[in-house]
């Protein structure tokens, strides 16, 4: 068989599809597998022999870090596909490395593959393994900078799944049976409650302040008081959240500390 062998490394189906999409339009290029894990990945790669591997980061398991340090100089060709936001992509440009983020864009992949090829083309195997140590150590300082956010959400968007990253999101507010989380001047739906979201929410970086909202501390521009000592919440994207009256109580002493912008 001529050309380039992938194996597709990812433990959402939506994501798997659209990257065996992508690839199928590429000439030359030929999917020999898929992994939804750290272990099927690293079998798959000792029984097939890829020479390129399109890798996500978090993975059951373990992460794509993981499987390359298992790996060794047996690592393929790798290609991350991640949902990192664009600090952790200034680390990767600042080391030359291959990477996608999410939501994939298919000509972005098909770019990253063809200039995998052409490395395989041109790279020793020590030269090869030499950058993924590299990629290794720069991904993971990045991933150390972005982890300290809290976890990432899917969400649905137009029919489509796509990964929202909480480096981007400014409040939480209930709706019915979800909850609507605001980012980058959208909203989308998210079925869990609040309750469940402010357990798993680092609490340095998120505040709740209602029992049907909660907010990026970062984004708060100012804390207002109205009528009958209630507080208001303005933030950068404009948004004013009423902080509730058995909430305000903890707010008013997170702004002695300095912990919150003052009142104006």
């Amino acid at each position: 068989m001529t050309g380039f062998s992938v194996l597709i490394v990812d433990d959402e189906p939506l994501a798997r599809g659209r990257i065996r999409r992508a690839l199928g339009a590429m000439a030359d290029i030929h999917i020999v597998g898929e992994a939804a894990n750290v272990d099927e990945a690293e079998a798959l790669i000792g029984r097939l022999r890829p020479d390129i591997v399109t890798l996500d980061i978090q993975l059951p398991g373990g992460t794509g870090f993981d499987l390359l340090e298992r790996l060794g100089p047996a690592a393929p060709a790798t290609i991350f596909v991640t949902a990192f936001d664009h600090q952790a992509q200034r680390a990767f440009d600042a080391h030359a490395i291959d990477y996608v983020t999410k939501p994939l864009e298919p000509a972005r992949l098909q770019v990253a593959v063809a200039r995998a090829c052409a490395r395989l083309r041109a790279s020793s195997n020590e030269e090869r393994v030499n950058e993924l140590q590299e990629m290794v150590s720069s991904l993971r300082r990045a991933l150390q900078q972005t982890d300290s956010a809290g976890p990432d959400f899917w969400v649905k968007s137009r029919g489509e799944y796509r990964r929202l990253s909480l480096l981007n999101v400014t409040h939480i507010v209930a709706e019915r049976d979800y909850v609507r989380i605001f980012s980058d001047g959208e909203s989308h739906l998210h079925q869990e409650s609040v309750t469940s979201l402010e357990q798993r929410l680092p609490p340095k970086v998120f505040i709740r302040v209602h029992r049907s909202a909660i907010i990026r501390r970062d984004a708060i521009v100012r804390l207002r008081s109205v009528q009958f000592s209630a507080l208001i919440a303005e933030l950068v994207d404009g948004s004013e959240i009423r902080i509730g009256r058995t909430y305000a109580a903890r707010i008013r002493a997170e702004l002695a500390r300095g912990r919150v912008p003052a009142l104006h």
